[in-house]
Protein backbone atom coordinates (compact mmCIF):
# COMPACT_ATOMS: atom_id res chain seq x y z
CA UNK A 1 0.00 0.00 0.00
CA UNK A 2 1.43 3.07 -0.87
CA UNK A 3 1.93 6.24 1.71
CA UNK A 4 -0.56 8.69 -0.37
CA UNK A 5 -3.27 6.72 -0.63
CA UNK A 6 -7.03 6.85 0.62
CA UNK A 7 -7.25 10.65 2.70
CA UNK A 8 -3.97 13.17 2.33
CA UNK A 9 -4.27 16.48 4.26
CA UNK A 10 -1.85 19.03 3.13
CA UNK A 11 -0.77 21.69 5.48
CA UNK A 12 0.28 25.01 3.84
CA UNK A 13 -1.75 23.45 0.56
CA UNK A 14 -1.14 26.93 -0.97
CA UNK A 15 2.12 26.91 -1.88
CA UNK A 16 3.72 26.38 -4.78
CA UNK A 17 5.24 22.69 -4.44
CA UNK A 18 2.25 21.82 -2.01
CA UNK A 19 -0.13 23.11 -4.46
CA UNK A 20 1.22 21.04 -7.40
CA UNK A 21 1.29 17.73 -5.32
CA UNK A 22 -2.73 18.19 -4.76
CA UNK A 23 -3.19 18.14 -8.19
CA UNK A 24 -1.04 15.53 -9.15
CA UNK A 25 -3.34 13.57 -6.36
CA UNK A 26 -6.43 14.92 -7.51
CA UNK A 27 -5.74 13.51 -10.83
CA UNK A 28 -5.11 10.39 -9.65
CA UNK A 29 -8.70 9.80 -7.58
CA UNK A 30 -7.20 10.76 -4.28
CA UNK A 31 -9.19 12.52 -1.58
CA UNK A 32 -7.12 15.77 -0.68
CA UNK A 33 -7.75 18.49 2.07
CA UNK A 34 -5.56 20.99 3.14
CA UNK A 35 -4.74 24.36 4.83
CA UNK A 36 -2.96 27.19 4.49
CA UNK A 37 -2.30 30.42 6.56
CA UNK A 38 -3.95 32.79 3.58
CA UNK A 39 -6.41 33.18 0.82
CA UNK A 40 -4.33 33.13 -2.46
CA UNK A 41 -4.96 31.82 -6.11
CA UNK A 42 -3.39 28.21 -5.84
CA UNK A 43 -5.94 27.56 -2.84
CA UNK A 44 -9.39 28.41 -4.53
CA UNK A 45 -8.20 26.95 -7.64
CA UNK A 46 -8.24 23.51 -5.91
CA UNK A 47 -11.83 23.78 -5.32
CA UNK A 48 -13.06 22.75 -8.25
CA UNK A 49 -10.76 19.93 -8.43
CA UNK A 50 -12.48 18.38 -5.54
CA UNK A 51 -10.15 19.84 -2.75
CA UNK A 52 -11.69 20.64 0.67
CA UNK A 53 -9.62 23.45 1.19
CA UNK A 54 -9.80 26.15 3.81
CA UNK A 55 -7.49 28.98 5.86
CA UNK A 56 -5.91 28.79 8.56
CA UNK A 57 -4.89 25.60 10.56
CA UNK A 58 -7.07 24.08 12.68
CA UNK A 59 -7.68 20.72 14.59
CA UNK A 60 -11.01 20.60 14.26
CA UNK A 61 -11.50 22.25 10.33
CA UNK A 62 -8.58 19.29 9.81
CA UNK A 63 -10.99 15.93 10.72
CA UNK A 64 -14.07 17.41 9.44
CA UNK A 65 -14.12 15.66 6.60
CA UNK A 66 -12.95 12.25 8.08
CA UNK A 67 -9.83 11.25 9.57
CA UNK A 68 -6.56 12.05 7.07
CA UNK A 69 -4.55 8.72 6.35
CA UNK A 70 -1.38 10.60 6.33
CA UNK A 71 -0.61 14.40 6.20
CA UNK A 72 2.07 16.41 3.98
CA UNK A 73 4.05 19.42 5.40
CA UNK A 74 6.79 21.77 4.01
CA UNK A 75 10.11 21.86 5.89
CA UNK A 76 8.07 25.80 6.51
CA UNK A 77 5.81 24.28 9.16
CA UNK A 78 6.64 23.16 12.38
CA UNK A 79 6.25 20.77 14.68
CA UNK A 80 3.99 23.26 17.15
CA UNK A 81 1.42 24.22 14.01
CA UNK A 82 -2.13 22.58 15.51
CA UNK A 83 -2.30 20.16 12.35
CA UNK A 84 0.78 18.59 13.17
CA UNK A 85 -0.21 18.31 16.70
CA UNK A 86 -2.99 16.67 15.97
CA UNK A 87 -1.92 14.17 13.42
CA UNK A 88 0.24 13.17 16.10
CA UNK A 89 -2.04 12.99 18.55
CA UNK A 90 -4.31 10.84 16.51
CA UNK A 91 -1.62 8.70 15.01
CA UNK A 92 -1.67 10.15 11.66
CA UNK A 93 1.24 9.36 9.72
CA UNK A 94 3.37 12.84 8.93
CA UNK A 95 5.77 13.02 5.55
CA UNK A 96 7.77 15.52 4.37
CA UNK A 97 7.33 17.38 0.82
CA UNK A 98 10.19 15.55 -0.76
CA UNK A 99 8.69 12.12 0.65
CA UNK A 100 5.61 12.71 -1.10
CA UNK A 101 7.05 14.30 -4.31
CA UNK A 102 9.66 11.24 -4.52
CA UNK A 103 6.46 8.92 -4.29
CA UNK A 104 4.51 10.48 -7.13
CA UNK A 105 7.22 10.46 -9.24
CA UNK A 106 8.09 7.16 -8.45
CA UNK A 107 7.37 4.76 -11.54
CA UNK A 108 7.87 7.72 -14.26
CA UNK A 109 11.23 8.63 -16.35
CA UNK A 110 12.25 11.61 -13.65
CA UNK A 111 13.02 14.89 -15.17
CA UNK A 112 14.36 16.79 -12.24
CA UNK A 113 15.15 20.30 -13.25
CA UNK A 114 17.65 22.31 -10.33
CA UNK A 115 19.98 25.35 -9.85
CA UNK A 116 19.83 28.38 -8.02
CA UNK A 117 17.84 29.97 -10.54
CA UNK A 118 16.20 29.56 -13.84
CA UNK A 119 14.76 26.33 -12.14
CA UNK A 120 11.10 27.04 -13.15
CA UNK A 121 11.37 28.78 -16.57
CA UNK A 122 13.72 25.83 -17.54
CA UNK A 123 11.39 23.08 -16.40
CA UNK A 124 8.18 24.97 -18.16
CA UNK A 125 10.14 25.04 -20.99
CA UNK A 126 11.28 21.56 -21.18
CA UNK A 127 7.23 20.64 -20.49
CA UNK A 128 5.95 22.36 -23.44
CA UNK A 129 8.16 20.65 -25.72
CA UNK A 130 7.32 17.63 -24.37
CA UNK A 131 3.95 18.17 -24.83
CA UNK A 132 4.01 19.46 -27.95
CA UNK A 133 5.90 15.83 -29.18
CA UNK A 134 2.92 14.34 -27.81
CA UNK A 135 4.29 12.82 -24.92
CA UNK A 136 1.81 14.15 -22.38
CA UNK A 137 4.03 14.18 -19.46
CA UNK A 138 3.32 14.24 -15.73
CA UNK A 139 4.66 17.64 -14.11
CA UNK A 140 5.26 19.93 -11.52
CA UNK A 141 6.27 23.10 -11.16
CA UNK A 142 6.92 26.15 -8.86
CA UNK A 143 4.32 28.48 -11.20
CA UNK A 144 2.05 28.20 -13.50
CA UNK A 145 2.41 28.17 -17.04
CA UNK A 146 1.29 30.26 -19.17
CA UNK A 147 -0.23 27.64 -21.51
CA UNK A 148 -2.04 25.77 -19.38
CA UNK A 149 -2.69 28.51 -16.53
CA UNK A 150 -1.51 25.58 -13.95
CA UNK A 151 1.79 24.31 -12.09
CA UNK A 152 0.98 20.75 -12.53
CA UNK A 153 -0.43 18.30 -14.58
CA UNK A 154 -1.11 13.83 -14.33
CA UNK A 155 -0.40 13.21 -17.70
CA UNK A 156 -0.56 9.64 -19.46
CA UNK A 157 2.88 9.81 -20.64
CA UNK A 158 6.31 7.77 -18.96
CA UNK A 159 7.95 10.95 -18.14
CA UNK A 160 7.73 13.70 -15.09
CA UNK A 161 9.42 16.69 -15.36
CA UNK A 162 9.80 18.42 -11.75
CA UNK A 163 11.25 21.75 -10.35
CA UNK A 164 13.72 19.98 -8.27
CA UNK A 165 14.05 22.17 -5.26
CA UNK A 166 17.79 22.25 -3.59
CA UNK A 167 16.67 24.53 -0.82
CA UNK A 168 15.82 21.60 2.07
CA UNK A 169 17.62 18.93 -0.03
CA UNK A 170 14.18 17.74 -1.90
CA UNK A 171 15.74 17.26 -5.00
CA UNK A 172 18.15 14.47 -3.30
CA UNK A 173 15.22 12.05 -3.25
CA UNK A 174 13.91 12.27 -6.65
CA UNK A 175 13.75 9.22 -8.41
CA UNK A 176 16.09 10.52 -11.09
CA UNK A 177 16.57 9.77 -15.13
CA UNK A 178 17.78 12.87 -16.71
CA UNK A 179 18.87 15.97 -14.35
CA UNK A 180 19.47 19.57 -15.66
CA UNK A 181 21.17 21.81 -13.48
CA UNK A 182 21.46 25.99 -14.40
CA UNK A 183 23.81 27.02 -11.91
CA UNK A 184 25.28 26.17 -8.96
CA UNK A 185 25.84 29.83 -6.36
CA UNK A 186 25.57 30.07 -2.41
CA UNK A 187 21.94 30.42 -1.55
CA UNK A 188 19.72 28.82 1.18
CA UNK A 189 22.90 28.55 3.33
CA UNK A 190 20.78 28.87 6.50
CA UNK A 191 19.81 25.06 5.14
CA UNK A 192 23.04 23.49 3.78
CA UNK A 193 25.38 25.41 6.65
CA UNK A 194 27.94 26.54 3.50
CA UNK A 195 29.07 26.68 0.11
CA UNK A 196 30.73 23.76 0.38
CA UNK A 197 28.05 21.27 1.72
CA UNK A 198 25.62 22.72 -1.45
CA UNK A 199 28.54 21.66 -3.82
CA UNK A 200 28.29 18.44 -2.78
CA UNK A 201 24.73 18.08 -2.49
CA UNK A 202 24.56 19.15 -6.23
CA UNK A 203 27.29 16.66 -7.00
CA UNK A 204 25.41 13.61 -5.84
CA UNK A 205 22.17 14.98 -6.92
CA UNK A 206 24.20 14.28 -10.51
CA UNK A 207 25.85 11.32 -9.82
CA UNK A 208 22.44 9.86 -8.81
CA UNK A 209 21.50 10.05 -12.64
CA UNK A 210 24.96 7.70 -13.16
CA UNK A 211 23.19 4.50 -14.44
CA UNK A 212 22.96 2.93 -18.31
CA UNK A 213 20.07 5.41 -19.01
CA UNK A 214 20.88 8.27 -16.92
CA UNK A 215 22.31 11.50 -17.72
CA UNK A 216 22.56 15.43 -16.89
CA UNK A 217 22.38 18.73 -18.40
CA UNK A 218 24.37 20.91 -17.01
CA UNK A 219 25.40 24.55 -17.59
CA UNK A 220 29.32 25.13 -18.52
CA UNK A 221 28.91 28.82 -18.48
CA UNK A 222 28.70 28.94 -14.69
CA UNK A 223 32.01 28.49 -12.39
CA UNK A 224 29.98 26.41 -9.48
CA UNK A 225 27.74 24.32 -11.95
CA UNK A 226 31.13 23.39 -14.05
CA UNK A 227 33.01 22.46 -10.89
CA UNK A 228 30.10 19.90 -9.98
CA UNK A 229 29.99 18.65 -13.25
CA UNK A 230 33.48 17.45 -13.26
CA UNK A 231 32.82 16.00 -9.87
CA UNK A 232 30.18 13.96 -10.83
CA UNK A 233 32.22 12.77 -13.86
CA UNK A 234 34.93 11.82 -12.22
CA UNK A 235 32.29 9.46 -9.97
CA UNK A 236 31.03 8.04 -13.34
CA UNK A 237 28.12 10.19 -14.16
CA UNK A 238 27.46 11.18 -17.93
CA UNK A 239 27.31 14.74 -18.33
CA UNK A 240 26.42 17.13 -21.31
CA UNK A 241 27.51 20.75 -21.15
CA UNK A 242 25.68 23.91 -22.58
CA UNK A 243 26.58 27.61 -22.98
CA UNK A 244 27.84 30.11 -24.36
CA UNK A 245 31.82 29.08 -24.61
CA UNK A 246 32.80 27.28 -27.09
CA UNK A 247 34.09 24.33 -25.12
CA UNK A 248 30.63 23.60 -24.45
CA UNK A 249 29.19 20.24 -25.85
CA UNK A 250 25.75 22.36 -26.91
CA UNK A 251 27.00 25.76 -28.08
CA UNK A 252 24.04 28.87 -27.73
CA UNK A 253 24.63 31.50 -30.37
CA UNK A 254 22.88 34.25 -29.94
CA UNK A 255 21.68 36.48 -33.04
CA UNK A 256 19.79 39.77 -33.39
CA UNK A 257 15.98 39.65 -32.74
CA UNK A 258 13.70 42.22 -34.16
CA UNK A 259 11.15 41.51 -31.25
CA UNK A 260 11.06 42.00 -27.58
CA UNK A 261 11.80 38.55 -27.64
CA UNK A 262 15.68 36.79 -27.88
CA UNK A 263 16.79 34.72 -31.08
CA UNK A 264 20.04 32.18 -31.47
CA UNK A 265 21.22 28.90 -33.09
CA UNK A 266 22.36 25.54 -30.88
CA UNK A 267 25.18 24.05 -31.93
CA UNK A 268 24.97 20.47 -30.88
CA UNK A 269 26.85 17.00 -31.99
CA UNK A 270 28.16 19.02 -34.97
CA UNK A 271 24.91 20.19 -36.22
CA UNK A 272 23.78 23.56 -35.77
CA UNK A 273 19.96 24.34 -35.03
CA UNK A 274 17.98 26.73 -35.45
CA UNK A 275 17.41 30.17 -35.47
CA UNK A 276 15.15 29.46 -32.53
CA UNK A 277 12.72 32.11 -31.73
CA UNK A 278 11.82 32.78 -28.13
CA UNK A 279 8.78 34.72 -26.97
CA UNK A 280 11.04 35.49 -23.68
CA UNK A 281 14.24 38.04 -23.62
CA UNK A 282 17.47 37.44 -22.36
CA UNK A 283 20.56 35.10 -23.42
CA UNK A 284 19.44 33.68 -19.52
CA UNK A 285 16.55 32.47 -21.12
CA UNK A 286 18.20 31.43 -24.34
CA UNK A 287 20.77 29.59 -21.73
CA UNK A 288 17.72 27.81 -20.32
CA UNK A 289 15.67 26.65 -23.44
CA UNK A 290 19.09 25.31 -24.76
CA UNK A 291 19.12 22.91 -21.52
CA UNK A 292 15.36 22.25 -22.75
CA UNK A 293 15.94 21.41 -25.93
CA UNK A 294 19.59 19.32 -25.51
CA UNK A 295 17.37 16.90 -22.71
CA UNK A 296 14.57 16.78 -24.95
CA UNK A 297 16.20 15.21 -27.90
CA UNK A 298 18.43 12.77 -25.11
CA UNK A 299 14.75 11.77 -24.16
CA UNK A 300 14.05 10.80 -27.61
CA UNK A 301 12.06 14.08 -29.27
CA UNK A 302 13.09 15.47 -32.90
CA UNK A 303 15.06 18.38 -32.94
CA UNK A 304 12.34 19.95 -35.02
CA UNK A 305 9.95 19.27 -32.09
CA UNK A 306 12.09 21.01 -29.59
CA UNK A 307 12.69 24.12 -31.68
CA UNK A 308 8.73 24.16 -32.10
CA UNK A 309 7.52 23.83 -28.68
CA UNK A 310 10.46 26.37 -27.43
CA UNK A 311 9.08 28.50 -30.19
CA UNK A 312 5.15 27.96 -28.62
CA UNK A 313 7.12 28.66 -25.00
CA UNK A 314 5.18 32.40 -23.70
CA UNK A 315 6.05 32.36 -20.14
CA UNK A 316 5.35 31.31 -16.70
CA UNK A 317 3.94 33.08 -13.71
CA UNK A 318 6.06 36.08 -12.15
CA UNK A 319 8.84 35.51 -15.16
CA UNK A 320 9.31 38.90 -16.60
CA UNK A 321 5.52 38.74 -16.64
CA UNK A 322 3.65 41.32 -18.88
CA UNK A 323 1.10 42.96 -16.40
CA UNK A 324 0.15 45.87 -18.46
CA UNK A 325 0.87 49.15 -20.52
CA UNK A 326 -0.69 52.61 -19.81
CA UNK A 327 0.65 55.80 -21.09
CA UNK A 328 3.46 53.99 -22.97
CA UNK A 329 4.73 53.12 -19.58
CA UNK A 330 4.87 49.06 -19.38
CA UNK A 331 4.75 47.43 -16.32
CA UNK A 332 6.26 43.71 -15.84
CA UNK A 333 6.69 41.51 -12.93
CA UNK A 334 9.60 38.95 -12.16
CA UNK A 335 10.26 36.53 -8.93
CA UNK A 336 13.87 37.70 -8.95
CA UNK A 337 15.20 37.40 -5.70
CA UNK A 338 19.13 37.09 -6.14
CA UNK A 339 21.69 39.19 -7.64
CA UNK A 340 22.15 37.17 -10.73
CA UNK A 341 18.54 36.95 -11.25
CA UNK A 342 18.60 40.21 -10.84
CA UNK A 343 21.04 41.56 -13.15
CA UNK A 344 19.58 39.03 -15.62
CA UNK A 345 16.43 40.15 -15.64
CA UNK A 346 17.91 44.00 -15.75
CA UNK A 347 19.71 42.85 -18.95
CA UNK A 348 16.92 41.25 -20.50
CA UNK A 349 14.62 44.50 -19.73
CA UNK A 350 17.37 46.00 -21.76
CA UNK A 351 16.81 44.54 -24.78
CA UNK A 352 13.04 45.30 -24.39
CA UNK A 353 12.99 48.99 -23.52
CA UNK A 354 15.07 50.30 -26.60
CA UNK A 355 15.14 54.00 -25.71
CA UNK A 356 13.33 54.04 -22.74
CA UNK A 357 14.40 53.71 -18.85
CA UNK A 358 13.83 51.06 -16.49
CA UNK A 359 12.71 52.00 -13.07
CA UNK A 360 12.67 48.92 -10.26
CA UNK A 361 10.54 47.73 -7.25
CA UNK A 362 13.02 45.46 -5.13
CA UNK A 363 12.32 43.83 -1.34
CA UNK A 364 14.75 41.73 -0.69
CA UNK A 365 13.75 37.53 0.51
CA UNK A 366 15.30 36.44 4.26
CA UNK A 367 17.67 38.36 6.24
CA UNK A 368 20.57 35.75 5.65
CA UNK A 369 20.60 36.47 1.82
CA UNK A 370 20.44 39.81 2.40
CA UNK A 371 23.01 40.18 4.77
CA UNK A 372 25.36 37.74 2.41
CA UNK A 373 24.58 39.68 -0.62
CA UNK A 374 23.55 43.39 0.54
CA UNK A 375 27.20 44.39 -1.87
CA UNK A 376 26.26 42.23 -4.74
CA UNK A 377 22.15 43.17 -4.96
CA UNK A 378 23.27 47.06 -4.55
CA UNK A 379 25.85 46.29 -8.17
CA UNK A 380 22.65 44.70 -9.79
CA UNK A 381 19.91 47.09 -8.95
CA UNK A 382 22.40 49.31 -10.41
CA UNK A 383 21.92 47.83 -13.76
CA UNK A 384 18.54 49.70 -13.60
CA UNK A 385 18.03 53.73 -14.19
CA UNK A 386 15.82 54.33 -11.30
CA UNK A 387 15.71 52.13 -8.28
CA UNK A 388 13.43 51.65 -5.03
CA UNK A 389 14.52 49.48 -2.60
CA UNK A 390 11.80 47.73 0.33
CA UNK A 391 12.61 46.63 2.91
CA UNK A 392 13.31 43.00 3.62
CA UNK A 393 10.64 41.08 3.76
CA UNK A 394 11.59 38.37 6.64
CA UNK A 395 8.76 37.74 8.95
CA UNK A 396 9.69 35.69 12.11
CA UNK A 397 13.25 35.92 11.71
CA UNK A 398 15.86 37.61 13.55
CA UNK A 399 17.32 40.85 12.42
CA UNK A 400 20.83 40.51 11.05
CA UNK A 401 23.03 43.86 11.48
CA UNK A 402 23.54 45.52 8.40
CA UNK A 403 21.17 43.03 6.94
CA UNK A 404 18.23 46.19 5.82
CA UNK A 405 16.86 47.75 2.61
CA UNK A 406 18.45 50.96 3.76
CA UNK A 407 21.85 49.61 3.38
CA UNK A 408 21.21 47.52 0.14
CA UNK A 409 20.14 51.28 -1.29
CA UNK A 410 23.21 52.73 -0.27
CA UNK A 411 25.40 50.10 -2.40
CA UNK A 412 23.30 50.99 -5.58
CA UNK A 413 26.33 52.86 -7.90
CA UNK A 414 23.37 55.10 -9.08
CA UNK A 415 23.12 59.16 -8.04
CA UNK A 416 20.82 59.73 -4.74
CA UNK A 417 17.81 61.31 -7.27
CA UNK A 418 17.79 57.98 -8.87
CA UNK A 419 18.02 55.48 -5.44
CA UNK A 420 15.21 55.83 -2.91
CA UNK A 421 14.41 53.77 0.16
CA UNK A 422 10.96 53.10 0.87
CA UNK A 423 10.01 51.20 4.19
CA UNK A 424 6.20 52.07 3.46
CA UNK A 425 4.63 49.19 0.91
CA UNK A 426 1.93 52.00 -0.04
CA UNK A 427 4.24 54.78 -1.23
CA UNK A 428 6.16 52.60 -3.75
CA UNK A 429 4.16 52.63 -6.46
CA UNK A 430 3.10 56.16 -6.17
CA UNK A 431 7.12 56.60 -6.12
CA UNK A 432 7.64 54.65 -9.12
CA UNK A 433 4.57 56.26 -11.06
CA UNK A 434 5.85 59.81 -10.65
CA UNK A 435 9.25 59.47 -12.18
CA UNK A 436 8.01 57.22 -15.02
CA UNK A 437 7.78 58.71 -18.85
CA UNK A 438 6.82 57.30 -21.91
CA UNK A 439 8.81 54.52 -23.45
CA UNK A 440 9.70 53.65 -19.75
CA UNK A 441 9.54 50.21 -18.00
CA UNK A 442 8.52 49.46 -14.62
CA UNK A 443 9.40 46.60 -12.97
CA UNK A 444 8.24 44.88 -9.98
CA UNK A 445 11.13 42.07 -8.34
CA UNK A 446 10.61 39.97 -5.81
CA UNK A 447 10.26 36.89 -4.12
CA UNK A 448 6.92 37.79 -2.07
CA UNK A 449 4.01 39.66 -2.12
CA UNK A 450 5.50 42.49 -4.15
CA UNK A 451 3.66 41.54 -7.71
CA UNK A 452 0.66 42.69 -5.94
CA UNK A 453 1.30 46.00 -6.07
CA UNK A 454 1.25 45.87 -10.13
CA UNK A 455 -2.47 46.85 -10.53
CA UNK A 456 -1.96 49.75 -8.26
CA UNK A 457 0.83 51.16 -10.48
CA UNK A 458 -1.64 50.75 -13.77
CA UNK A 459 -4.20 52.31 -11.95
CA UNK A 460 -1.72 55.35 -11.01
CA UNK A 461 -0.51 55.86 -14.37
CA UNK A 462 -4.37 55.48 -15.69
CA UNK A 463 -5.03 58.26 -13.30
CA UNK A 464 -2.01 60.53 -14.11
CA UNK A 465 -3.37 60.41 -17.65
CA UNK A 466 -6.39 61.44 -17.25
Amino acid sequence: MTVLSGHVHIVGIGGAGMSGIARVLLARGVQVSGSDAKESRRLTSLLPLGADVYVEHNEARMLESGKPDVLVISTAIPETNPEVQAAIKHGIPVVNRATALAEIVAGSIGVSVAGTHGKTTTTSMLTVVLQHAGLDPSFVIGSEMNESGSNAHSGSGDHFVVEADESDGTFLRLPTTAAIVTNVEPDHLNYWGSFEALEQAFVEFIVNTADSTGFSVVCGDDAGANQVAEKAVALGARVITYGTSANNDAVVSMLPSQSAGSVFTITYLGQTYGPINLVVPGEHNALNATAAFVTALELGCSAQEACDGLARFTGTHRRFEFRGEVAGVRVFDDYAHHPTEIAAVLRAARTVVGAGRVLVAFQAHHFYRTALFSKEFGEALGLADFVVVLEVFAPGETPIPGASGSVMASNVPLSDEAVVFEPSWSAVPATLVENAKSGDIIMTLGAGDIGMMCPQILELLSKRGL
